[in-house]
């Protein structure tokens, strides 16, 4: 598997559409289901604006999906700020290159700005924006799905209760 830690990121825009991406999980933890951005990328104003998400996992060779609902949190900033210093130089000069899901008139100007943010790095290495937050999706439900020959595919999801996790066999 290539990327197993990769999953579509779900969210709504100010109309209500539907928008999805792929991001990286960064962990799974006891505060949530965590992923990384900067807050002025869409995904971040989608965030900030209605802070409800969706999480899906597709892995076709194993016939598996995992689907995780709920709300969204950032997290302190100095656990962002850990989370940006601890990418890759390459990584971090990207994010500070900006202008995500514009239009790109001139790909010149990216070769240029991606240098420019490479140097910046390079010459300050323990600094992370402020805009760079780590996001946390706090699950309300968590649905596993598994793949059968039969096409009886199981599907079972663990729901919050306020007594704690419900499980529930679904019908495919």
């Amino acid at each position: 598997m290539l990327a197993p830690h990769a999953v579509t990121l779900s969210t709504v825009d100010a109309d209500g559409a539907p928008d999805a991406r792929v991001v990286i999980l960064k962990n799974v933890g006891e505060d949530g289901w965590a992923v990384a951005t900067s807050s002025e990328s869409p995904k971040g104003q989608q965030l900030a604006a209605n802070p409800r998400a969706a999480l899906t996992f597709f892995w076709p060779g194993r016939g598996r999906q995992v689907r995780v609902r709920g709300l969204v949190v950032p997290a302190a900033p100095e656990v962002s700020a850990d989370d940006f210093l601890a990418r890759p130089p390459a990584s971090r000069a990207e994010a500070y290159v900006g202008h995500q899901s514009e239009v790109l008139s001139d790909p010149a100007k990216l070769v240029e700005a991606a240098a420019a943010a490479a140097d910046w790095v390079a010459e300050n290495p323990d600094v992370a924006p402020e805009t760079w937050t780590r996001y946390l999706i706090q699950p309300e439900s968590v649905e596993f799905w598994q793949a059968a020959h039969d096409r009886q595919h199981l599907r079972v999801r663990y729901r919050r209760d306020p007594a704690g996790w419900v499980r529930e066999r679904l019908w495919p």
